[in-house]
């Protein structure tokens, strides 16, 4: 599993708690973050980096945790390489038009994401009539990935993101990045009751549940899996912020060298 930072722990800790028996390697590209502000070529060969790195040490599934590189690599990955591969936008867009009743649908999502415009597409894939709302947050996993969840100043940006899309009167809100979902009751606050939030966390993992079970590769129950973390930034950092994610144990994290990564990349 990996994400640009510490945003996919949201998918972690879902999947820990989803899926006991199973193990787990966590990598934090925190050396590269932010992800939203970089080209799509930028994020695939980042992806592809990543990819091979993960797959070089025996995974059977590799879930990318991280919507701007779902967005600009997942299909691109799944194509060139000879692995079980699933990321995010598919599995909340599913969720989002089943539960939607006005059939209006807001996203709110990193600047990569948004532009890619996947989110859409998915959408509109499932229900040609649905209304699409789109707001980037440019500044919000940044300021989450520093451990801001609670200031006068993330507040004010959260309202601020938030504000186009009360606008449109959309019943239905997908949380387009995993770093979010730690502002999810400040979220839910400025949207009221009426507005649902689709967390992407636990979607991307009960569809990495499905996808073990229907392929016939998950661990026997009872087993008590294991997980550890890698990272490409600062470790006493990424531990530091990334316990508040995980909301877990959080040890057994070794840096990665982005110059080793450079060296690897998919075709």
């Amino acid at each position: 599993m990996f994400d640009s930072g510490v945003g996919g722990l949201t998918v972690l800790h879902e999947c820990l708690v989803a899926m006991p028996a199973e193990d787990f390697i966590y990598l934090g590209d925190s050396g590269r973050f932010p992800y939203g502000p970089r080209t799509p070529d930028e994020i695939r060969e980042f992806a592809g980096q990543i990819a091979s790195h993960l797959l070089a040490l025996d995974v059977k599934l590799l879930v990318v945790a991280c919507n701007s590189a779902t967005a600009a690599a997942l299909p691109w990955l799944q194509e060139r390489l000879d692995a079980a591969i699933i990321g995010a936008v598919f599995p909340e867009s599913e969720v989002a038009v089943q539960i939607t009743r006005n059939r209006r649908v807001g996203v709110m999502a990193t600047e990569a994401t948004i532009a890619s415009d996947s989110y859409r597409r998915a959408l509109l894939d499932m229900d040609a009539g649905i209304d699409v709302f789109s707001q980037p947050c440019p500044q919000l996993a940044a300021m989450i990935q520093n451990g801001d969840v609670s200031s006068p100043e993330m507040i004010e940006a959260v309202k601020s993101y938030a504000a186009p899309l009360k606008t449109t009167r959309v019943d239905t809100v997908i949380l387009g990045c995993t770093h979010y979902p730690l502002v999810t009751p400040m979220l839910q606050r400025i949207f009221g009751s009426s507005v649902t939030l689709v967390n992407p966390a636990r979607e991307i993992a009960q569809l990495a549940a499905a996808t073990l079970w229907r392929k016939g590769i998950q661990n026997r129950a009872g087993r008590e899996g294991k997980y550890s973390f890698l990272c490409t930034g600062d470790v006493e950092s990424f531990i530091k912020v990334g316990a508040r994610f995980l909301q877990m144990p959080f040890e057994n994290v070794s840096k990665v060298e982005i110059s080793g990564l450079e060296r690897m990349g998919v075709a």
